[in-house]
């Protein structure tokens, strides 16, 4: 059986041999680009009828289908402060923010976290004068403290 990991890699594959966007790729599975894109590099898994359309398009197999169904070890870094410097930039905004962000949260909403299961991401790209800015909302539901 192809683990997760395998499968995003071939769906890698097949996006660049297919000159395909994450967007155009999330249109046909009917999910939001974010959420598709997640779900292809194994962090979701997929129903049987998103799996299907994400390996029609991208001209893959009925054993990527499956592995894309599977349920996934959530959690994608090789190691705990990312060397990626895309993704390092994030570990960065949260170790200078986060108490900020905490903070925020606890004064506008009271003693609670902001999920990441009812959750939604998005990425856009601003034009700006000065370059384009890069515009990430993270968009989960507060869930109070229960004592």
């Amino acid at each position: 059986m192809l683990s997760k990991q395998e499968a995003a890699q071939r769906v890698r594959a097949a996006k660049v041999r297919k000159n395909l966007t994450w967007a155009r790729i999330a249109e046909a599975v009917g999910a939001p680009v974010a959420w598709t894109t997640a779900a292809l590099l194994g962090q979701h898994p997929m129903s049987a009828e998103q799996a299907q359309a994400a390996v029609g398009i991208l001209d893959l197999d009925e054993e990527v289908a499956q592995a894309l169904q599977l349920q996934p070890t959530r959690g994608a870094l090789e190691t705990a402060i990312p060397r990626d410097p895309t993704m390092y930039r994030f570990y960065e905004v949260l170790q200078v923010y986060g108490p900020t962000i905490k903070e925020l949260i606890h004064e506008q909403f009271g003693d609670g976290i902001m999920s990441a299961i009812n959750f939604r991401l998005d990425v856009e790209k601003v034009p700006h004068p000065e370059g384009d800015r890069v515009v990430v909302t993270l968009n989960g539901k507060f869930l109070p403290y229960q004592w």
